[in-house]
Order: C-alpha cells, then sequence, then structure tokens
C-alpha cells in the first residue's frame, strides 16, 4: 500500500469513491508501487464504506455534485493533481442532469489546475448505429460530457466500462424456465461479442495505468475489459461452473423491452435499454478508434469464466 500524506506525491481526486469504479480506482491505487495521495469524494462521510477509506489514510471529502452547489463542488477540487469522474445516471434517470454535472466536474477540475482528467464515460449510440437508436439517453448524455472534456484544453482521456460482470446477477439474472434450467433472454444475437469487466476489482487498473504512463494519453477512448466474450459462452461456462443448465434465448427487442418496463422501469429508460441491446448486436460495443487493449496494466483481469468461480450463484439459480 502506498498512500501516503507526502506532498510531493500526486494528489488524485476521485469521484464516487464508495462507489463500484471509484472504489476499484482507489484500490488499484493503492496496489500500485508508486506513492499517491488520494481525496475520496462521497456524498456521506459517516457510512461504513467512507469511514473505511479514512481508516487507510484517505482524505475522505463529502460534496454533492450538484450545479446548485456549485461553490463547494470548485472547491473541493482544489489541490488535485489528477482526478477520476464519474456519474451515476441510474440513480435520478435525467440524461441531461448528468450532462450538466459532468461538465461541472471538468471546469471544477480545470479550475484546479489538473494535470489530467479522467472520465468514465460511454460511446454514442445514436452516432454508433447512424442515427438508428437515438433514445439512449445515458450513453448520450456521458458521450456530451466527453466531448466537452476533450475541448475543455485540460488533458483528458475517456476510460470506458465494458458491460459489468454482474449484470448476470441482477438485471440480466436468468429465468428458470423449467424444473433445470435457467435463460439469458436478451434481443441480440447469441454470438455477439461483449467486453465483460469485473468492475469493481478491475476497472481502476485502466486508470492506474493511464496516470502511470510517461505521457498522459489526452484525447484517446480506451475500453475496460476482462475478456471479449459471446453471450453463448457465458452462458456456456455459466453452466459448466454451476453444474446448472444455463441457455441463452434471443427474443424480439419489443419483448425485451416490455419485459423491462413490466419491472417497474420508467418507459423511457426501458426503451434506453432496449436500443442499447439491440445496437450492440447491430454494431458493437465501443466507437471507432477506442482503444482496446490490456497491455501494461498492473495485473490481469478476471476473465468471465473466472469471475463465474468466484461468485456463489445459488440465490440467482434458484
Amino acid at each position: 500500500m502506498t498512500i501516503t500524506k507526502d506532498p510531493a506525491a500526486p494528489l488524485v481526486a476521485v469521484v464516487g469513491a464508495t462507489g463500484t469504479q471509484g472504489d476499484s480506482v482507489v484500490l488499484a491505487l493503492t496496489e500500485s508501487d508508486k506513492p499517491y495521495r488520494i481525496r475520496a469524494f462521497t456524498r456521506d462521510e459517516s457510512k461504513p464504506a467512507a469511514k473505511a477509506l479514512a481508516e487507510k489514510g484517505i482524505e475522505v471529502v463529502a460534496v454533492a455534485l450538484s450545479v446548485e452547489n456549485s461553490g463547494a463542488v470548485f472547491k473541493a477540487f482544489e489541490g488535485a493533481d489528477y482526478t477520476f469522474l464519474v456519474t451515476n445516471w441510474a440513480e435520478h434517470g435525467d440524461p441531461p442532469r448528468e450532462t450538466t454535472e459532468g461538465k461541472l466536474m471538468i471546469d471544477a477540475a480545470k479550475a484546479a489546475g489538473v494535470k489530467g482528467i479522467v472520465w468514465s464515460g460511454l460511446p454514442s449510440i445514436d452516432a454508433l448505429s447512424g442515427g438508428k437508436y437515438k433514445n439512449v439517453g445515458h450513453f448520450e448524455s456521458k458521450a456530451r460530457v466527453s466531448d466537452y472534456g476533450r475541448a475543455s484544453g485540460v488533458p483528458f482521456v475517456d476510460i470506458q466500462a465494458g458491460g459489468y460482470a454482474s449484470n448476470m446477477r441482477t438485471f440480466m439474472r436468468p429465468v428458470k424456465i423449467s424444473e433445470d434450467t435457467w435463460a439469458v433472454n436478451l434481443p441480440l444475437p447469441p454470438t455477439t461479442r461483449m467486453p465483460i469487466i469485473d468492475a469493481e476489482r478491475d476497472y481502476g487498473l485502466f486508470v492506474c495505468k493511464a496516470l502511470e504512463l510517461p505521457v498522459f494519453p489526452d484525447k484517446q477512448t480506451w475500453a475496460t475489459f476482462g475478456e471479449l466474450i459471446s453471450f453463448e459462452d457465458q452462458t456456456k461456462q455459466l453452466s459448466e461452473a454451476t453444474g446448472k443448465k444455463v441457455v441463452f434465448n434471443q427474443i424480439p427487442s419489443a419483448v425485451f423491452g416490455e419485459g423491462v418496463k413490466s419491472a417497474g422501469t420508467p418507459p423511457h429508460i426501458a426503451l434506453a435499454i432496449e436500443e442499447v441491446f439491440t445496437s450492440v448486436g447491430e454494431f458493437g460495443y465501443f466507437s471507432e478508434g477506442t482503444v482496446i487493449s490490456q497491455e501494461g496494466l498492473a495485473r490481469q483481469p478476471r476473465t468471465w469464466k473466472q469471475y463465474v468461480q468466484a461468485q456463489d450463484w445459488s440465490d440467482v439459480l434458484l
């Protein structure tokens, strides 16, 4: 562990430090053999995850990253050398708000004089699909922030998360279709290859790599992934690891969207999720020019098989 209070060490301000990606960034920095000071942003410094960070010698700052609180946001970034920025669209489901808050953080980082901004963005599905799919608000909102960051004049890299491996335990969890069979039902071909990442464990490896390169990767877009794997291979490996029969079913996009809505998802969000999967099946996940490489990472990210083997699936395959 190389967390220090030495002012000669770079200070990295980590947004969402108690969330999946931010926590992974903190993990990677603490694993590095290079010294860092870390300022961890959270909305509630009294929660156990925030207290655990403070116990490791990490500076914990409670701040609401909203336009109404812009003065405190700018103050929170003061003194930082680098920053990791992420937004939580799922919290409010409001893409314009996400764009506004992303731009606010970039403005605050720029005012602080940081040497580099690492941003957790996503591609524009509208652009990726040639205008066919225009309703994926939470991808478009992040893409607009990426454009703003690249034009900010501050060295800026967009490090995009692949599909979370944990999604197979949550909204993509297999559905029981018979006494001994479960199915993953999605609106894309079974051969569609997805970038899968154990985000909590491995996302931060890519951020740490960007910070430690001899030259900061300004204006680049990076993919984060443990493996590129098809859905049919995911279900096959899940079956092999658990001893349960899990299959993949390609279903019509409209049927998938209705299923998402029936689970209580607001219609505009259900449509966005439907279009994400449909677009990925047709056009892939990452935009042209995205750097898809694991070279230079401090350790190897988990493959899908390794992730599956590390989990208890008894609460999923009931």
